[in-house]
């Protein structure tokens, strides 16, 4: 079965793919995610993060329920290697198994419909995504099937990294741990609405999340932004009336500009007043009107 021409597809390599297993493995999951795993069916997904005890991210992820006492943690971004440290610091009598299958794995991205069951070829698997705010279809899948996945995608169009990288921008989804990384809070990126549950009880980090939903608003914000030019280098240092105002943490070209996405202070930043690369430079960026 071949998919419709008219849909567009990624093709990417999975930043961690580990697999967790074990009688203990679905308490400890629960009380390590920001998310709530009780909920989830077999062959359901569910986004959230891993934090450390400050309440700062240091990773997200998908965790698919493969079986009752099997999961897999799967993730665009956040290497294997980080999320593997901060579940292994934890593990202290509990019978969990963490396997990395990272370097085993390829991953394919259908946008706009969801991908057929006869396209996820043995050993892999499939869920929803969240690169766009529409609908896309994320399957991961052995390298070994990497040929036969391939002859599917015979005469369709293949996005370049750089306009998956615009219309995630575009979409206002923050990359882990690119946007929002170890010494930034959830809701700067506005991940607090996708990714934390704040009924589901303990987790690490679960005590800064819970004061700072009684506290109410953040002192950074993470915003879109529009500039001039060609693309500044990455992270970029943001200023307004010569004074540090944030930090461009992403970017992609569109049109004879570019969009990014910038964490600036809430405290010190005028929208109207648009924003520059340099201490003395002229604001060539701006904020993209709110909602």
């Amino acid at each position: 079965m071949n998919l419709g021409i008219e849909a567009d597809f990624y093709r990417w390599k999975p930043a961690a793919a580990l697999r967790i297993s074990g009688e203990d493995s679905p308490s400890f999951l629960q009380g390590q995610f920001t998310n709530d795993l009780h909920k989830q069916g077999i062959g359901g997904a569910v986004y959230g993060l891993w934090l450390n005890q400050k309440g700062k991210v240091l990773a997200d992820s998908f965790v698919l329920k493969i079986a009752a006492q099997e999961f897999w943690v799967v993730s665009y971004f956040s290497p294997a290697a980080v999320i593997r440290e901060r579940l292994e610091a934890y593990v202290i009598a509990d019978d969990v198994v963490i396997e990395d299958l990272t370097e085993e794995m390829a991953g394919l991205t259908v946008f706009g419909q969801a991908a057929p069951a006869d396209w996820v070829p043995a050993g892999g698997q499939s869920f929803l995504g969240r690169r766009t705010q529409g609908l896309q279809a994320e399957i991961i899948f052995p390298v070994s099937a990497e040929a036969a996945m391939g002859a599917k995608l015979a005469g369709a169009t293949l996005l370049a990294p750089l306009e998956v990288e615009r219309r995630r921008i575009a979409a206002e989804i923050p990359a882990v741990p690119a946007d929002i990384g170890s010494a930034d809070l959830p809701n700067e990126g506005g991940l607090e609405t996708d990714a934390i549950s704040y009924t589901k009880g303990c987790y690490l980090g679960q005590e800064v999340m819970a004061r700072l939903k009684s506290m109410g608003k953040v002192r950074r914000q993470l915003v879109r932004v529009r500039g001039e030019g060609t693309l500044p280098g990455l992270p970029a240092l943001l200023f307004q009336g010569g004074r540090k105002a944030g930090e461009l943490r992403s970017a992609a070209p569109e049109g004879a500009g570019w969009i990014g996405l910038a964490l600036v202070s809430l405290l010190q930043v005028q929208r109207a007043d648009g924003l520059s690369l340099a201490a003395q430079g002229a604001p060539t960026i701006a904020f993209f009107e709110t909602s």
